[in-house]
């Protein structure tokens, strides 16, 4: 049977829907519409001049159209010469007047042209239309391309259709958007106001079709997995909690998308990969945000070596797909960053010894140096202590890039240990200017020790700051077997800041996460 919309009175299950019951809450008093400013005034009355004079103020289908970028490839090399007939779309973001001409700059994704209006080419309604429009609004127009005396490509505007009335007023009198709780709250004023935002965020879907392409030619395959997850796993994180009504059961949004890849993988697909949003709830800050993408990839028959190799090829290949050098800007003092490869391979007992003084094994040792940074070590277990320390101490100085290897086993439950030295475990980072990038594993597929290595992370812990479930079902899994394998996770959030010389998380996803309005 066919679920009734949402006014419905039944679910699809037969039964009647809760929220039709009595007890639902009262609905809440609707708002009135606030009363318009001044400006919104003016622009209502250039509204009804549109409408007075035949035009729908909010547009139509603007068929045949192409970009401003493509018109500005047509327009002749010389002054006062008539170019090709265009047809253009876009946002109105400057106007001036001269004698009975009219300049208009107007932009859209793909950049920005000057319009000219003459009195002698338009009609009388046209250019009484041409009145109406304000800044922000969104037009097309037909003409011809044209370089003026001064050597500026435009186009000689010979229709004008209104496609969008803007109702607000530009912010700051048309001048850029400053204001940071503006930019994150009202982030199309950032696109459409801010030189550069627009052009860095299109850059962000280059950089993924760059790794999806990379890799397809190695034979990988895209999937998607389960976003509610019923067992919070897979990463050191603290999820969101969730509840399904139908089945009554508790959910979780997912903090890594690993469980379900390995699942795949023990299924056969043997290269496998998917870029997917996960969510820990946890704070927010210059490179963190709860809600944030991965890419997390698995290659059958691979180790943390080969997810070395691969790594270095997807972030190479995403640079050049920018028309990039492999020396790229970092910073505003100059700085650079050179992803040439091969990149450095450095293991984490040498750089902690090199940067914290003192060998990591040596106990005593890592407490007196933990306490003298200013770390807590009551109550702390002492690999937990070793790690802060070597935030603290080591992670400033890797200016990379560099593959941080070979970490301590006992904070990598997932994690292969080396044959010769079971201490140590077959995983590494990459930093970048002292920011975490990857993270890659030979993952671990011994089912007893697996399930061994789940329930020592758990003793002691509790719920909810545990590092990784008990997830009976993926021992269950890799006990059909699954293939040696290594695997790798992405922060693309961070590898499109690097690539894009962006210092904050928020630069580069559209909608990060902020507090609500007071």
């Amino acid at each position: 049977m066919a679920a009734a919309d949402s006014n419905g009175e039944m679910t699809d299950t037969g039964k009647p829907n809760p929220q039709t019951e009595a007890g639902k809450a009262k609905p809440q008093a609707v708002k009135q519409p606030q009363e318009p400013d001044r400006f919104e005034k003016a622009r209502l009355e250039k509204l009804e001049k549109i409408e007075s004079l035949g035009h729908d103020p909010w547009g139509q289908r603007f068929d045949s159209h192409q970009s401003i970028l493509a018109a500005r490839e047509q327009v002749p090399a010389e002054s006062g010469v008539t170019g090709a007939s265009v047809r253009i779309a876009g946002r109105i973001m400057l106007r001036r007047k001269a004698g009975k001409l009219r300049f208009y700059d107007i932009k859209d994704q793909t950049g920005r042209i000057q319009l000219l209006f003459s009195r002698g080419d338009l009609t009388e309604e046209q250019w009484e239309l041409m009145g109406a429009v304000d800044l922000g609004d969104l037009i097309g127009v037909d003409g011809h391309t044209w370089r003026t005396d001064a050597g500026e490509p435009s186009v000689k505007v010979t229709q004008l259709t209104v496609l969008c009335k803007s109702l607000t007023q530009p912010p700051e009198k048309f001048h850029s958007v400053q204001d940071e709780e503006t930019l994150l709250r009202q982030r199309y004023l950032d696109l459409i106001y801010n030189d550069g935002v627009l052009d860095r965020m299109l850059q962000r879907s280059k950089i993924l079709d760059s790794i999806r392409q990379t890799l397809r030619s190695h034979r990988f395959n895209e999937v998607e997995t389960p976003v509610l997850h019923s067992i919070a796993g897979g990463a050191a994180a603290r999820p969101f909690t969730t509840h399904h009504n139908a089945l009554d059961m508790e959910l979780y949004l997912r903090i890594a998308l690993e469980l379900h890849l390995k699942r795949l993988m023990v299924g056969g697909i043997e290269r496998v990969f998917e870029i997917g949003r996960v969510f820990r709830n946890e704070g927010v800050d210059r490179t963190h945000n709860p809600e944030f993408t991965m890419i997390e990839i698995y290659q059958a028959y691979g180790d943390y070596r080969s997810m070395m190799d691969l790594t270095e090829e997807l972030i190479v290949n995403a640079a050049k797909c920018l028309g990039n050098s492999l020396l790229i800007p970092w910073g505003e003092d100059g700085d650079t960053v050179d992803l040439t490869p091969p990149w450095p391979r450095r293991t984490y007992a040498d750089l902690f010894r090199e940067h914290a003084g003192c060998d990591l094994t040596d106990t005593d040792a890592v407490i007196a140096t933990a306490k003298r940074l200013g770390i807590e070590v009551e109550g702390t277990h002492p690999d937990v202590i070793v790690s802060e320390v070597f935030e603290a101490t080591v992670e400033d100085h890797l200016r990379g890039p560099v593959f941080v290897m070979d970490y301590p086993a006992s904070i990598c439950p997932l994690t292969k240990r080396k044959r010769d030295n079971p201490a140590v475990a077959e995983r590494f980072e990459l930093f970048i200017r002292g920011m975490e990038l990857a993270n890659a594993y030979t993952e671990l597929n011994d089912p007893r020790l697996q399930e061994q290595l789940f329930l020592t992370q758990l003793e002691g812990q509790d719920e909810e700051d545990s590092m990784a479930k008990m997830d009976h079902d993926f021992v269950k899994a890799l006990k059909v077997g699954m293939p040696p394998a290594g695997g790798l996770g992405i922060g693309i959030d961070r590898l499109v800041m690097l690539l894009t010389n962006s210092r904050r998380i928020s630069d580069v996803i559209f909608f990060p996460l902020h507090r609500h309005a007071e």
